[in-house]
């Protein structure tokens, strides 16, 4: 199977402060891929490198077969990104970032059926900054997917929403998955990792100290549950005692 992204042995220091040592990781198309860790363990510089915002210090990144520092432009119009904050003009409406966002694309989705898939289509002449949290999320993952990317970022997609509203946007983004789409995600809902997440990447402290999927990781923490596991394979559960 094709891999959408590929990092090979990347180091990114800040000063003498070590924040990604040695990580490597593949993602295959139309797989959804998890990086997980504690606040601190390296997971926005490794994305931040991928996306080719920063440049790391060694090894090879590369997306779709795409350098992301030297083909950046052309890499643009095939990726979607979704951060947790984004900053907007306070008085822009939905209608108007949607339509701002498409402009930047040759070919991008109707921003109107995605609304209305995220159910926002109530909310199209409202200011962004009317919208509760929930929605203010689902607003960024519609931003993310009007490019029609082929592989999408998304950082803590579901912060802010309720139980109800998780499950929905799990159901799409499996659907959208199933029609080919790459996703990767991070995220601290175990439970969310565990619906979507065909490989997962656990950093701690910058470093790689597991790889593989779900079920790999119950059986290498020797844990049936697997937040339990994750705490134990991330070095979280020792960092709280």
């Amino acid at each position: 199977m094709e891999k959408v992204v590929k990092i090979e042995n990347i180091s990114k220091a800040y000063g003498k402060y070590l924040a990604v040592s040695h990580v490597s990781l593949s993602v295959k198309r139309g797989t959804a891929f998890g990086l997980l860790g504690a606040n601190g363990a390296g997971k926005s510089t490794t994305i931040e490198c991928i996306l080719g915002t920063k440049q790391a210090d060694s090894g090879t990144i590369s997306v779709l077969s795409l350098d992301p520092k030297k083909d950046r432009r052309h890499l643009f119009e095939q990726v979607g990104v979704q951060f947790q904050e984004c900053d907007y003009q306070p008085e822009i409406k939905v209608s108007e970032l949607c339509e701002e966002t498409a402009c930047l694309y040759k070919s991008p989705a109707d921003w109107n059926r995605l609304c209305k898939q995220f159910g926002l289509e109530d909310k199209t002449q409202s200011a962004v900054k009317s919208l509760s949290g929930g929605e203010r999320q689902r607003l960024f993952i519609v931003l993310a997917l009007i490019p029609k990317p082929q592989v999408v970022f998304l950082d803590e997609l579901t912060t802010g929403l309720d139980a109800r509203a998780r499950r929905d946007v799990w159901k799409i983004l499996k659907d959208l998955k199933d029609n080919g789409l790459t996703i990767f995600l991070t995220s601290h809902f175990m439970d969310e990792v565990e619906a979507l997440c065909d490989e997962i990447c656990i950093l701690n402290k910058g470093r790689t100290v597991f790889y593989g999927t779900v079920d790999q990781a119950k059986e290498k923490s020797g844990c049936n549950n697997f937040e339990d596991a994750y705490l134990k394979l991330s070095g979280e559960e020792a960092d709280a005692e």
